[in-house]
């Protein structure tokens, strides 16, 4: 005999209503928690279902940190159905890396030497633009060399049997190596202490390192305090570029988007050349991020002299060359770059951006 329930079909309704349900509250959860992809295609807060791109915070100076307060790059890249995501503060392009590896990050700014640490073991990212370093010697200088004012170190020579605070495979050691052969000094007879830029100014202050290649803001920060500059990288034969790079996937699957960002990027820095105070002290007018007297007409005086961001092209690639080879020959760095394989042709890969007021 037939089981009486079998042939009821209410249980079987029962059975569907609950499969629906539960359907339904997972596509709810999955939508609520967000659903992992490629990086560089997530859905953001931004909007558009396109490519993210994924920045570190600008700061509170320079042509992103205004796109950035103006909403520049939202309204741009909402053209091309891309959106951005600002993300957290990285003290150097080394520190950045890690959040490209994390994901946190998918574009960054930074020079060759220390991409080229990256570039050798992980050629996960490609360089789509360069700067072209200045050269006007009327334009403020923005690294040295520098010992304490009372260093019995005159010049480079002198560095013989010191210690001297670099970044690892970063600009300020390759300056200093640089520095090193070009005054002849045999780069083993100089002890290089690797430390980040916070951790080099504090060695520096407290006389545990003999000198100390300071860079970017640290730079004029220490000269500010009395440091006395021995050699500045403008002295040198320096073709350590600065760079743009984008992750892989990013660059192949949204060019378009990576060109949005670059566009953005030339013509805010032309706008900064021209009327450079309004790219200063973008957030905050006071604080720790704020910069006043001396140190902000230093920084507008630099802006005025910057060059403006270029897309790259294969002559770029002897820049590569240089640097990573440099870093090989002394041991900085053991594999070899292909530039062929870290090169990145935006103008081929990417149409113009629409024009957009901003």
């Amino acid at each position: 005999m037939w089981n009486r329930h079998l042939l009821d079909p209410r249980p079987r309704r029962r059975v569907r209503a609950a499969v629906v349900a539960l359907a339904i509250s997972l596509a709810g959860l999955a939508t609520a928690c967000g659903t992992p992809s490629a990086a560089g295609e997530e859905s953001s807060s931004g909007g558009g279902t396109g490519a993210v791109l994924k920045l570190q915070d600008p700061g509170n100076a320079g042509p992103l940190a205004y796109a950035k307060r103006e909403g520049i790059l939202e309204k741009r890249l909402k053209a091309v159905g891309a959106s951005v995501e600002w993300g957290g503060s990285y003290a150097s392009f080394t520190a950045t890396i890690d959040a490209v590896h994390s994901g946190s990050v998918n574009v960054l700014a930074g020079a060759i030497s220390p991409a080229v640490g990256y570039l050798a073991n992980s050629p996960d990212i490609k360089i789509f633009s360069v700067t072209d370093p200045i050269t006007d010697p009327a334009a403020p200088q923005t690294d040295g060399l520098v010992v304490a004012p009372d260093s019995p170190v005159k010049s480079v020579k002198d560095l013989v049997g010191k210690q001297v605070a670099v970044n690892k495979g970063g600009k300020g050691e390759y300056l200093l190596l640089l520095a090193l052969e070009k005054a002849g000094v045999p780069v083993d007879q100089v002890k290089r202490v690797y430390l980040n830029p916070d951790q080099g100014a504090s060695a520096f202050a407290t006389g545990k390192v003999d000198a100390w290649w300071a860079i970017v803001k640290a730079y004029p920060e220490v000269v500010a305090k009395g440091a006395r500059v021995i050699v500045h990288g403008r002295d040198l034969d320096d073709r350590d570029l600065t760079i743009a790079a984008a992750r892989d996937e990013l660059l192949d699957r949204h060019p378009e988007a990576v060109r949005v960002y670059l566009d953005v990027l030339r013509e805010l820095t032309a706008e900064a050349k021209k009327e450079p105070e309004k790219f200063e002290n973008v957030f905050l007018k006071q604080g720790p991020t704020a910069v006043t007297g001396p140190r902000l007409e230093l920084d507008i005086a630099t802006a005025k002299y910057a060059n403006i961001p270029r897309t790259v092209t294969k002559d770029d690639g002897a820049n590569i060359q240089e640097v990573a080879g440099l870093f090989q020959k002394y041991g900085v760095v053991s594999g070899s770059i292909d530039p062929a394989d870290v090169l990145f042709d935006l103008d081929a890969a990417g149409s113009s951006s629409p024009a957009a007021s901003g």
